[in-house]
């Protein structure tokens, strides 16, 4: 069995046991393409073939030669985890070559955010006058509002947030569905986009697409991060800011206002409460401000 092949029957079976998104899917097949180029050139043997020497020879040259980070290099062992356990399990190796490689323990970096008058500054940034300005403010206020990763949003659909309920069905990682509400003030963003704004940039086209280009095209990862760093500019904000900024101070405003660590972890689409505890720094330091600013002895 090639290569190519390979991979294409690990990630379909990823896909239907796991219900992995299309991201995580190409992640996993990027680390195990470069695994197997190292593979062909370094050892002239298929992925099949590969045994532990191989991989700890890949995981010396990812640090090496290539300076991976100890993230990339962590992600690439994972891939391989799963790789070869997949292969063993269908009977295809004997033996499992990453038995003994060990997945270093990464420190938790703490998520960068944003204040909230950042945001206010970058949510005025559009100009609204215009259509797409309008659905550019329209866009940063749902992320703002409910959180979402930026794949979730420029995935959105039009059916998929309700005016009436004001809540945004939200399809997650691993097809995971979940409501979130957007308060008012992003619902009236909606609806004026929707009223103004859309209609005017489909300009007579048939899209389902929630947020569309000005050719009348779905909008895209790549298109919306251009655009929330071009905003960001003009908003006079001098911090390095990308959508998953905005899903930062989401979770990071709700929990300096009071909102409890379990509510955060479902509006954020987390599986585990471990992934959201990442903010606990945010509760921690509130409380510190409140004692020094209370306390007789603060």
């Amino acid at each position: 069995m090639s290569n190519a092949e390979l991979l294409d029957e690990f990630s379909d079976t990823l896909w239907l046991e796991d219900g992995l998104s299309r991201n995580t899917l190409e992640s996993y097949r990027r680390d195990l393409r470069k695994f197997a180029l190292w593979l062909e050139q370094h050892r002239k043997v298929l992925l099949l073939q590969g045994t532990h020497a191989d991989i700890q020879g890949f995981l010396a040259y990812l640090v090496m030669e290539q300076k991976a980070r100890a993230t990339s290099t962590s992600r690439a062992i994972s891939s391989l985890k799963r790789l070869y356990q997949y292969l063993l399990r269908q009977g295809k190796i004997s033996v499992d070559p990453t038995l003994q490689i060990a997945t270093p323990k990464l420190p938790r970096s703490l998520p960068k955010s944003l204040t909230e008058q950042d945001v206010e500054l970058l949510l005025q940034a559009p100009d609204t006058d215009t259509p797409l300005g309008m659905r550019d403010r329209t866009m940063l206020e749902v992320l703002y509002a409910g959180g979402l990763r930026v794949s979730e949003l420029v995935g959105l659909s039009v059916a998929q947030i309700s005016l009436d309920m004001g809540v945004v069905r939200v399809m997650g990682k691993g097809s995971k569905e979940r409501l979130v509400p957007l308060g008012d003030e992003a619902l009236d963003w909606v609806r004026r986009y929707l009223a103004e704004a859309r209609s005017a940039l489909l300009n007579n086209q048939v899209s389902n697409a929630m947020f569309v280009t000005a050719r009348g095209e779905g909008m895209t990862r790549q298109m919306f991060w251009y655009l929330i760093k071009r905003h960001a500019k003009h908003g006079g904000l001098s911090k390095p800011i990308s959508p998953h900024t905005l899903r930062h101070a989401f979770a990071t405003h709700l929990l300096n206002h009071g909102a409890d660590l379990r509510v955060v972890q479902l509006l954020l689409g987390h599986a585990d409460i471990s992934t959201t505890q990442i903010y606990t720094h945010v509760a921690r330091e509130r409380l510190k401000n409140l004692h020094a600013q209370h306390h007789p002895r603060g």
